[in-house]
């Protein structure tokens, strides 16, 4: 009886045989999958030559795999990182015109060659084209991206998108700088571009500053806040209260326009 019990043992603690799960799990990675792996560890330790070929051989050996759209933008940005500036531009141009669905990683493909091509534009003819070509491009932010980049050469053709970025919260400061460096006034569409004159006025005897936020439109009501020997002290200093909102939509956020103090209180007016 105990013979046949331990000859019986094994079966009892034998290992059932693996599910679909298991072998799931146990399933060795894919030629692709390697590929693309490698090519991921080797941008994240910055080895982007490396990194390149990686992708550039799943891409050469497996023309057919779902993995083609991440492998060509990565392949792209490899490239970029390497500052292999016309290389990736290259690049990003086949990402998208092979994977126009694409569209998150489209946008930004369209924003990594915009900078390429601004690296680029002082020696490349290919580069000026391609930043001319973007200034009609269907998404606002690639079209201010170019006319940046273009603004960088003064060149004209870039003035219109950037005229049309000044009514772009995200855009408008820079677009309003570029049109002042190549020397064109920036035309404001009013005071509704996200710009305020922000009044702070210091009493000596109070710990808090009373802050006030107008609207450019508003400009004018800023002598109110001022006593008769702060006016007097602006006239002076040539502060000109008539001009102020020309003065404010000409300057970068974060100008003060000036600052008077009349023995009891300090008022401070700055863009913002």
């Amino acid at each position: 009886m105990t013979l046949a019990l331990l000859l019986a043992a094994p079966a009892l603690v034998a290992p059932a045989p693996a599910g679909p799960a298991a072998l799931l799990l146990a399933a060795p990675e894919g030629p692709v999958e390697t590929l693309f792996r490698q090519g991921r560890d080797l941008r994240y330790a910055q080895r982007w030559y490396e990194a390149a070929q990686a992708y550039r051989s799943l891409i050469r050996e497996f023309p057919g795999s779902s993995r083609l759209p991440d492998a060509r933008y990565w392949l792209a940005s490899s490239l970029e990182q390497d500052q292999r500036w016309d290389e990736a531009a290259d690049a990003y141009t086949e990402f998208l015109a092979k994977h126009p669905d694409q569209r998150m990683l489209g946008k930004e493909a369209k924003l990594n060659r915009v900078r390429c091509w601004g690296i680029r534009q002082w020696d490349s003819p290919i580069a000026q084209a391609g930043l001319a070509g973007a200034l009609t491009d269907d998404r606002e932010e690639v079209r201010i991206a170019a006319a940046l980049q273009l603004a960088k050469r003064r060149d004209g053709r870039a003035v219109p998108v950037l005229q049309a970025g000044l009514r772009v919260d995200a855009s408008s400061e820079a677009c309003r700088l570029a049109l002042q460096a190549m020397g064109v006034q920036p035309q404001a569409a009013g005071p509704a571009q996200g710009r305020f004159l922000v009044i702070r006025v210091k009493e000596r005897t109070k710990p808090e500053a009373l802050t006030v936020r107008l609207t450019l439109g508003l400009a004018r009501a800023v002598g109110g806040y001022l006593s008769d020997e702060q006016l007097r002290q602006a006239r002076r200093k040539g502060v000109d209260l008539e001009r102020l909102m020309d003065q404010a939509m000409n300057a970068p956020k974060g100008t003060e326009l000036f600052s008077l103090e009349d023995g009891k209180s300090t008022v401070t007016v700055t863009v913002e």
